[in-house]
């Protein structure tokens, strides 16, 4: 379980109510909350979706898509009703921002859900569970159900004439639904699968109406750039990246855990000062700087600022934020096959260049790192990845692939070094093997 830790250089934004018995809500309410989904409804949607657009807000899931121009694709008009979804599936390796979220300040993600509503005129939000968050979904309903009580959700919100209602589920343990069309299917009661697109889910999404999909930091995030103002926010960011974070540190770290830091934040710094330098007295060999999806980095290339722009031009993603951090003992062969042995147990199945993909790469990582590798199989286990990219129904195989031909391209002599049956040479014994979040 992620822990409850600070650094000096941290600007607390979404995490600001951590630790403060938020969850309850007259503690949420004494703190400030819902006085932006207040503000909000004396306003028109279409200033709150340009107020969110102004704040350079972009979506905290992974794809870093403006939060704002998302929301001004649901058209205006629709026969069916329109519905906010928030993705909570948080189930990227090395990632355990929302699960605070949700255990500190829920009542954050039912206004941000609300706001949202507001924004795009729809009257109906779902918030989206992990299956192996089933412990957080108490919490979560009783903050909807104590939401309700108070009339902040309901046929007449605040008084106001409007209503709003949210609906709460939890998956079944499939990374696949964290996918957006398929986290759609799940809630319509199918097998979770994706889509194909076009249409996109902003004009045919759940039930066939327009939907609105965000990560659940994201949306816990909107009540802050209301209150702070877009323009303020934005300032706490870099150009196009507004705004803070949640990093989630972890791996061969001294100090572990989930950091609020402004966007651009240098990794180098996130590394060394924050979390206090790589455990045990090792050396810093690579890092995953965005989720077990996101390429992984040398030691000479950290020295970045930490928003999608600049992690993107130094040939990774920021991704969902989480910071995996590889010390020189770890055998990077054997961090690649715990990788894609991830991706082949969680894919769907439902496309065959990543069912079939996936499952190949596990083959061959493993008889290469068990000693029965040929030199072949170097440039073949990195072609049959990038055969991969570009060719399944969603992420998922990307996210498989690009990880592997990143590992093979910048680590190929130790995938060398395990050739002719030589036994791994990070195999001995007292070595700390390396945990993710």
């Amino acid at each position: 379980m992620p822990r409850l830790v600070s650094h000096p250089d941290e600007v607390k934004i979404v995490s600001r109510r951590f630790g403060q018995g938020a969850a309850n809500i007259d503690r949420y309410i004494e703190l400030g909350g819902y006085e932006s989904v207040k503000k909000c409804l004396a306003q028109t949607p279409d200033w709150i979706v340009n107020e969110v657009k102004a704040s350079n807000l972009r979506g905290r899931g992974g794809a870093g898509f403006s939060t704002g121009m998302k929301w001004s694709f649901v058209p205006k008009q629709s026969p069916k009703p329109k519905y906010i979804l928030v993705n909570g599936d948080e189930s990227e390796p090395g990632t355990c921002k929302d699960h605070l979220i949700f255990l500190h300040d829920p009542h954050a993600v039912i206004e941000g859900t609300i706001i949202a509503g507001l924004a795009v005129g729809a009257k109906t939000g779902f918030i989206y569970l992990r299956g192996e968050y089933r412990y957080l979904l108490e919490i979560v309903e009783k903050a909807v159900a104590d939401a309700y009580a108070r009339g902040f959700l309901g046929k007449n919100i605040f008084g106001s004439g409007t209503e709003f209602e949210i609906v709460t589920q939890t998956g079944a343990g499939a990374y696949e639904v964290g996918e957006e069309s398929a986290l759609m299917e799940s809630l319509e009661g199918k097998r979770g699968i994706p889509r194909i697109k076009p249409p996109f889910p902003a004009v045919v999404g759940l039930y066939g109406g327009p939907t609105v999909i965000n990560n659940a930091e994201t949306i816990a995030t909107v009540p802050h750039v209301i209150a702070t103002g877009a323009a303020a926010y934005a300032e706490l960011g870099t150009p196009r990246n507004g705004g803070t974070r949640l990093f989630c540190l972890s791996g061969h770290i001294q100090r572990p855990g989930v950091y609020e830091l402004p966007m651009g934040y240098n990794l180098k710094k996130m590394i060394y000062e924050v979390g206090g330098g790589i455990a045990n007295g090792n050396q810093l060999k690579a890092v995953v700087p965005g989720g077990s999806s996101t390429p992984v980095l040398r030691p000479e290339e950290i020295d970045i600022g930490m928003d999608f722009d600049q992690v993107g031009k130094a040939g990774s993603m920021l991704g969902s934020g989480g910071v995996v951090v590889i010390d020189d003992h770890t055998c990077i062969v054997e961090f690649a096959l715990r990788t894609i042995g991830f991706y082949q147990h969680e894919s769907c199945g439902w496309c065959i260049p990543c069912r079939e993909g996936t499952d190949w790469l596990q083959k061959s990582l493993t008889r290469f790192h068990a000693g029965f590798g040929k030199a072949a199989d170097i440039d073949n286990i990195q072609y049959l990845a990038e055969n991969m990219l570009g060719r399944t129904f969603c992420p998922l195989g990307d996210a498989a692939a690009m990880p592997t031909i990143a590992f093979v391209k910048k680590f190929r002599k130790e995938f060398e070094d395990h050739l002719s049956g030589k036994p791994c040479p990070f195999a001995r014994e007292g070595v700390p093997q390396l945990t993710v979040a």
